[in-house]
């Protein structure tokens, strides 16, 4: 789903060792019993936090477990990705995930020494999507699963809002697109605005499921006839979709929008671009069952004119300007704070 939301990791015990001695060698060659023991327990209290700790930023911690989480999340996605990922990469990407927690961390302390707050309103809009988006049971789970409580995930919330508005503040309200380098973009590269044909089109499904019987497939297609005869009747097609069709598209009279070629399953695409608005096809067996579809409009190939993607050409240009900005601003910020990094890659 859609949401800046939970994600479940399990939490793990990490302690970090390689690399670090338990005691400073000056305690060994210590005049005093008495100093050489402070010695040994400060230097325990500072081994036990690097074991704690991924990293600090000016003092502030950057905890094992949540270092620890976001990898978790990275090997998942990576398992799902099938790609075989080498050494030399992991620690690539181990790297990322504790300079991006460091990032937030810089830009989180910005925000709070500036004043720069969340609006209550946005934070509870927020956490109401995520509820909404999930079960009561679900979203407990999945605090639980991400050690976390309602009251921090708000928490969280309010410091994501106000790390946008420092970059709004310090970062978008400067950068600027004129338009010479919209009209040069859109000049320089021609290929980027040609459209191809498209057509758009609603449809009927009776869902036939992969595993079904030949008596369930012969009761299907008993269905979608009778429906077929209700349009060739006269019938209206989105009323009589609304009312039966399987497809969530149903909500919309089972309008599936402009289509390119390469979209839809093959028999599905070839019904429709065999059609010109207005014609109804034929029953269509697919993968998914059976259709009756509708071509309602169709677009030629063509190029998009200036005018018409002018809007995203600047939006893309501005988010190009941003993507190079907002490490040199992160880099400003690191340059005055105090950074301990107690992860090895």
């Amino acid at each position: 789903m859609k949401k800046a939301g939970l994600i479940a990791s399990v939490l793990l015990l990490f302690i970090f060792l390689a690399g670090y001695g338990l005691y400073p060698s000056s305690a060994a060659d210590s005049q005093s019993k008495m100093q050489a023991a402070k010695d040994d327990a400060a230097s325990g209290k500072k081994n036990e936090a690097k074991q704690e700790n991924a990293a600090t930023v000016n003092g502030k911690p950057i905890p094992m477990m949540d270092y620890q989480a976001r990898m978790e999340q990275l090997d998942r996605q990576v398992s799902m990705t099938g790609r075989q990922v080498d050494e030399k990469e992991m620690a690539s990407l181990k790297q990322k995930v504790l300079d991006d927690l460091i990032d937030v961390e810089l830009l989180k302390q910005e925000a709070q020494k500036r004043g720069i707050k969340a609006d209550d309103s946005e934070v509870n809009a927020q956490l109401d999507a995520v509820k909404k988006n999930s079960t009561p049971e679900n979203f407990q789970n999945s605090l639980k699963q991400a050690n976390m409580t309602e009251s921090s995930l708000k928490d969280y919330f309010a410091s994501q809002f106000a790390i946008k508005k420092l970059i709004e503040q310090d970062v978008s309200s400067k950068i600027t697109v004129t338009p010479e380098e919209t009209r040069a973009f859109y000049d320089g590269n021609p290929e980027l605005f040609k459209t191809p044909e498209m057509v758009r089109a609603s449809h009927i499904l009776v869902k036939v499921d992969e595993n079904a019987t030949a008596e369930q497939k012969a009761g299907a297609l008993e269905k979608i006839k009778g429906i077929q005869k209700r349009i060739q009747r006269g019938e209206d097609f989105a009323q009589v979709a609304k009312e039966v069709s399987d497809c969530p598209s149903k909500a919309n009279g089972g309008d599936l929008n402009f289509f390119q070629k390469g979209q839809m399953v093959p028999p599905f695409e070839k019904a429709a671009f065999a059609m010109k608005p207005g014609q109804t096809s034929d029953i269509v067996e697919t993968e998914f069952g059976y259709h009756i579809i509708r071509v309602t409009d169709r677009k030629e190939p063509g190029t998009l004119s200036f005018d018409e993607i002018k809007p995203r050409i600047e939006q893309h240009l501005r988010s190009e300007k941003m993507s190079r900005e907002i490490p040199r601003y992160i880099e400003t910020l690191k340059s005055k704070a105090k950074i301990e990094v107690f992860v090895k890659n």
